[in-house]
C-alpha cells in the first residue's frame, strides 16, 4: 500500500490531525484505512463494542467493557528479570493478542523514571535507572514490532508523578534531564518505535504537547526520531501550537481542536505545508501497519506458558533467613485472598482482563511437593482483613498457624491502591496488613510473606519479624504457577530489584519538594503547579549510595538458592574511552540457577557533583551446578561522561575511574581502576 498526499483536500488533511474517536484515526472521507490504537504495556487492553461480531460475550469483561487477553507481568515486574530476551518475548506475546484483535499500535512501553516511590503509575514503568530502563524497553519494542504491530514509546517526558499531571510543570535543569530522564528514551529509540507519545505535564513551563524544544529539536533532530508523535489522551491544549511543535496526532477526537486547526489555517497561523508534514507521518504509519507481515506466533496456551516463564524470573527473593525457602516442611498453611485471586496489575489504562482461571496457590504448591505434605486450613484464612477486624477470628487464625511448620501469607496492593492518575500517600501496607503480619509472626516464626505490589514498600515495621520475603510484584496471569515453582525449589529465584526500597518514604529526596495540598488546590485555579527536581541527578540509588543512606533493600538486590563466586576481573582498553570488562562467574552450589552481574562506573574526582556510582552494563547468565562462565561487557564514551551544560554536550574528564562489578549496587564483588587521558583539545577543566 502506497498512500498519496495529493489525493487529499485541505479539510481532509486537517481532520487527519485529530483522532476519529477514542481509539481510531480518521479516514479522510473513506480514502484511508483507520488505525486502531490500544493499551497497553501489560497486555492488550481493548475496549470493545459489545455488538462487534468479533467480541464473543465470553471474552468480554462486562463491568469493564474490555476484551480478554493474556495478562502479562507489568513492566515493573518484567524489568526485575534483568533479561532483555524475556522483554522481547513479552512484546511478541502481546503482539499476538494485538493481531487477533486487529490492533495496529500498542500504546507501550513507558520508560519514565521512578523518581519517587509514591508515583501511582510506577508499576507501568521499568526502573529508577535510565540505562536499565532503556535496554529493556528496546528489547520490548523489538519484540512487538517483529510481529508487525507498532509501539508507542511514552510518556515524553518528565512525567514522574500522577498527582495534578494535567496541570503540573516538571521543572528540571538541563543536566538532570540529559543524564536521568532522556537516556531511556534515547536507548529505546534504537529499536525505531513507530510512534512516540508525549506526556501530559508541562516541561519547564511549556506543555509537553507544545514543547518545540523537546519534540522537534531534541526528539526529532537530535535523537533522530522520524516516526509519528501522538498526544497522550487529552494532553493537547492548543492544537495549532502543538502542530508547530511537530505533534502529528491529537488523541482522542476533539471537535474543539479541529476547530482550532481550521481557524488557525484560515488566518495563516499554520500553513498547508506544515499540515502536510504532519499528515505525511500518519500516512507513513498507516503504510507500516497495513504493509506489515502480521503473523500470530503462539497459541493462547503458549502465551500463558510465556507469562509463567517471565513471572518466574521476575520474582525477587528479598529475604531468606536460615534457608527457609525452598519449602521443606510437611505441615504448611497458606493465608490470603491473593493466594486465590492475585493482583495482576495496577489500575487505569493498563489494566488487563484475562479469562484465565486461577488455581489456588495451595493446590499448585501441592503438585510440586511430595504426597505426604499436609495443608492446614482455617476459617477466614483467605480473608486476612476480616480476620484482623475480628479479634476472635484473628486468634483462631493464629492458633491454627501455630500448628503449621511454616506459614505462607499472600498480601499486598491492588488496582485501587496503585493506580493511574493518583499518587500513593504512603508506601506502607495498610495498618490491618501490618498488624496481621506481626501477629502471625509471633504465632509462627517461619512466616513467609509474599508481596503483590508494583512499587517499593516500607517493610521496616515487620521485616525483621518474618523468616522470608518474596516480591511477587504484579506478575500477570502466570504468577501463581511461577510462585509455586519458586517456593518449592523447582526454579531458583533470579529476579533483582530495579528500584531502591527506602527504609521509609521520608528518606526519599523528592518528598520535601513534592507539591503540597495547598499547591494542588491553587493549581486547579491557576492551571499550573510546579514540581521542582531539586535533587538533580541524585535519583534512586544515585542518592542513597552517594549519601550513605540506609535502605531496606538496595537497587539490584535479589537472593538466590544458589551461591555465586565472581573472579578474574580484567579490563582491556580498546580506545581512548572504550573498554571491555571481563570476569568469570561460578555457581558454587549443587542446583542450577541464574545470576545477574551488574557493572557500575565511579568517577573518582570530578569538577561537578556526580553520583557515587552509575550502572553502565549488566548480563544475566544461566549456570549449571559447579559451572563457570566468562562474561564480557563493554564501556564507551558515554559510560564515563556527564552532560556539560556549558558545552551543550557530553564530556569526559581525564582521570581515574573505578570499575565496579557486583550483585547489587551495595554488593560489589570485584573492583578495578582505569585511567582516561584524552588529548588537551578535548579537555576544558584542570587536569586531574
Amino acid at each position: 500500500m502506497k498512500l498519496d498526499l495529493s489525493t487529499l483536500t485541505i479539510d481532509e488533511k486537517i481532520a487527519l490531525l485529530v483522532g476519529r474517536d477514542v481509539w481510531h484515526t480518521e479516514t479522510a472521507s473513506g480514502k484511508l484505512p483507520s488505525l486502531t490504537l490500544n493499551d497497553g504495556p501489560s497486555g492488550l487492553r481493548q475496549v470493545v463494542d459489545k455488538n462487534d461480531p468479533a467480541a464473543h460475550p465470553k471474552s468480554i469483561k462486562q463491568d469493564r467493557g474490555t476484551a480478554s487477553a493474556t495478562a502479562m507481568p507489568t513492566l515493573s515486574a518484567l524489568s526485575c528479570t534483568w533479561n532483555p530476551e524475556l522483554a522481547f518475548l513479552d512484546g511478541q506475546v502481546i503482539a499476538d493478542d494485538c493481531i487477533e484483535r486487529n490492533a495496529d499500535v500498542l500504546l507501550a512501553p513507558g520508560v519514565n523514571i521512578k523518581r519517587t516511590p509514591v508515583c501511582g503509575r510506577n508499576f507501568e514503568y521499568l526502573s529508577e535507572d535510565p540505562y536499565l530502563a532503556g535496554e529493556m524497553a528496546k528489547s520490548f519494542i523489538n519484540g512487538v514490532q517483529s510481529s508487525g504491530v507498532g509501539t508507542s514509546l511514552k510518556h515524553f517526558c518528565l512525567n514522574n508523578i500522577e498527582v495534578d499531571r494535567l496541570f503540573n510543570s516538571s521543572e528540571a535543569d538541563e543536566r538532570t534531564v540529559r543524564e536521568i530522564y532522556l537516556p531511556a528514551f534515547e536507548k529505546a529509540l534504537e529499536a525505531k518505535p513507530w510512534t512516540v507519545m508525549c506526556a501530559y505535564n508541562q516541561i519547564n513551563g511549556i506543555w509537553a504537547s507544545e514543547n518545540r524544544k523537546y519534540l522537534k529539536s531534541i526528539l526529532r533532530e537530535e535523537l533522530g526520531f522520524d516516526g509519528l508523535i501522538m498526544s497522550d489522551w487529552g494532553a493537547t491544549h492548543d492544537a495549532p501550537r502543538a502542530l508547530k511543535a511537530t505533534l502529528d496526532l491529537t488523541m482522542p477526537h476533539s471537535s474543539r481542536h479541529l476547530k482550532e486547526l481550521r481557524e488557525a489555517y484560515n488566518r495563516g497561523e499554520i500553513t498547508e505545508g506544515e499540515i502536510d508534514e504532519r499528515v505525511e507521518k500518519l500516512l507513513e504509519l498507516i503504510e507500516k501497519c497495513k504493509n506489515a507481515d502480521k503473523k500470530v506466533k503462539r497459541t493462547k496456551e503458549e502465551r500463558h506458558a510465556a507469562a509463567v516463564k517471565i513471572a518466574e524470573e521476575a520474582i525477587v527473593l528479598l529475604k531468606n533467613d536460615n534457608n527457609t525457602l525452598p519449602i521443606r516442611d510437611k505441615r504448611l498453611m497458606v493465608i490470603g485472598e491473593m493466594a486465590r485471586n492475585p493482583s495482576l496489575g495496577g489500575g487505569g489504562s493498563s489494566f488487563v482482563y484475562t479469562a484465565h482461571n486461577f488455581e489456588p496457590l495451595e493446590n499448585l504448591i501441592k503438585q510440586n511437593l511430595c504426597e505426604d505434605t499436609e495443608f492446614i486450613s482455617a476459617t477466614d484464612a483467605y480473608s486476612p482483613e476480616v480476620s484482623v477486624s475480628r479479634y476472635n477470628g484473628l486468634s483462631a487464625l493464629c492458633y491454627r498457624a501455630m500448628e503449621a511448620e511454616s506459614v505462607i501469607l499472600c498480601i499486598g496492593n491492588n488496582d485501587l491502591v496503585e493506580i493511574e492518575g493518583v499518587d500513593r500517600s504512603t508506601i506502607k501496607l495498610s495498618q490491618n496488613h501490618e498488624k496481621l503480619i506481626l501477629t502471625l509472626a509471633k504465632a509462627n516464626p517461619k512466616l513467609i510473606v509474599i508481596l503483590y505490589t508494583g512499587s517499593a514498600i516500607d517493610m521496616s515495621v515487620w521485616k525483621d519479624s518474618v523468616a522470608a520475603i518474596v516480591q511477587a510484584g504484579f506478575g500477570g496471569e502466570g504468577i501463581s504457577e511461577a510462585l509455586a515453582n519458586v517456593l518449592t525449589g523447582k526454579v531458583s529465584p533470579s529476579g533483582k530489584l530495579t528500584e531502591s526500597y527506602p527504609m521509609c518514604l521520608e528518606d526519599n529526596p523528592t518528598v520535601a519538594t513534592r507539591p503540597s495540598v495547598i499547591c494542588k488546590a491553587l493549581s486547579k485555579l491557576q492551571n499550573s503547579s510546579a514540581d521542582k527536581y531539586t535533587e538533580g541527578v541524585f535519583v534512586g540509588y544515585r542518592y542513597y549510595d552517594t549519601t550513605d543512606t540506609d535502605v531496606l533493600f538496595p537497587f539490584g538486590h535479589g537472593l538466590s538458592y544458589a551461591d555465586f563466586r565472581y573472579t578474574g576481573l580484567t579490563i582491556l582498553q580498546n580506545g581512548d574511552t572504550d573498554f571491555t570488562v571481563s570476569l568469570t562467574v561460578t555457581n558454587t552450589s549443587d542446583i542450577p540457577a541464574k545470576e545477574t552481574v551488574q557493572l557500575y562506573v565511579s568517577d573518582i574526582i570530578s569538577t561537578v557533583e556526580r553520583p557515587d556510582k552509575e550502572l553502565k552494563g549488566f548480563a544475566k547468565i544461566d549456570l549449571a551446578p559447579g559451572e563457570s562462565k566468562q562474561i564480557s561487557m563493554n564501556l564507551d564514551y558515554r559510560s564515563f561522561a556527564f552532560y556539560n551544560v556549558s558545552l551543550g554536550d557530553w564530556h569526559v574528564e581525564n582521570g581515574d575511574f573505578d570499575i565496579l562489578v557486583g550483585a547489587s549496587s551495595r554488593d560489589i564483588r570485584l573492583k578495578g581502576r582505569i585511567r582516561i587521558a584524552l588529548p588537551r583539545e578535548k579537555q576544558y577543566t584542570v587536569a586531574k
